[in-house]
C-alpha cells in the first residue's frame, strides 16, 4: 500500500504544484482575473485528485485481488490526498513569501472591486473592508497561512476520497479464477 499511495500522492501532489504555480504566473502576468483562477485552480484540483481514483483502484486490483472495502479505500485515498496537500501547501508557501508577498492585499482589493461593481452599498463595501483588513493581518502568520492553504485544498481531496472510496468498493472478485488467485 505505501508503494502505491506515495507513488500517486506525489504524482498528485507534483502535478497541482506545477499547475498551480503556472496558474499564478497567468493570474500575475497575463491580467487574468481571481474569479477565473479560482475556477480554474478548482479544476486543476480535481483532475489532480484523478490520482486518488487510480490509486484506489490499483491498490484493489494489485493488492488486495480484486476487492476492497470502503474503509480500506478511504484509508489509501484520504492518504494520497494529504501527500498532495502536503505539496499544495509547500509549493504555495515557496511561491507566496518568495514571489507574491502581496498576494493577501491583490486579492482583498480584486473582492472589493468586484463587490463595488456589483452595485454594493457603502456600508456593505467598508464592512467587507474591515474584515479583508484583518484577513489581510492574520494572512501574515505563517500557520495561518499554511492552514488555509490546506483548508482550500483539502476539501475536493476528501470528496474525491469519499465518491471513489464507494464507487470502487467490491466484496467479492469480478471473477472466480481472481478468487482462486487470492486463495491460493
Amino acid at each position: 500500500m505505501k508503494r502505491i499511495v506515495l507513488k500517486c500522492g506525489v504524482i498528485a501532489g507534483v502535478m497541482l504544484s506545477i499547475l498551480s504555480t503556472g496558474l499564478i504566473v497567468l493570474t500575475e502576468k497575463a491580467g487574468l482575473k481571481f474569479s477565473h483562477s479560482e475556477v480554474f485552480g478548482y479544476t486543476m484540483m480535481v483532475l489532480a485528485y484523478v490520482m486518488v481514483f487510480v490509486g484506489i483502484r490499483t491498490y484493489r486490483e494489485d493488492v488486495a485481488g480484486g476487492t476492497i472495502t470502503f474503509g480500506k479505500g478511504f484509508q489509501v485515498g484520504i492518504l494520497i490526498t494529504l501527500i498532495t496537500c502536503a505539496f499544495y501547501v509547500v509549493s504555495w508557501e515557496i511561491v507566496s513569501w518568495n514571489f507574491l508577498p502581496d498576494f493577501a492585499e491583490k486579492y482583498s482589493a480584486s473582492v472589493i472591486q468586484k463587490l463595488q461593481a456589483s452595485g454594493a452599498s457603502a456600508a456593505t463595501v467598508a464592512a467587507k473592508q474591515h474584515e479583508l483588513a484583518e484577513f489581510q493581518e492574520m494572512y501574515k502568520n505563517p500557520l495561518f497561512n499554511i492552514g488555509m492553504t490546506f483548508l482550500e485544498v483539502f476539501p475536493p481531496g476528501l470528496i474525491i476520497t469519499l465518491v471513489s472510496a464507494a464507487i470502487l468498493r467490491r466484496k467479492e472478485p469480478r471473477h472466480p479464477a481472481e478468487a482462486a488467485v487470492v486463495a491460493g
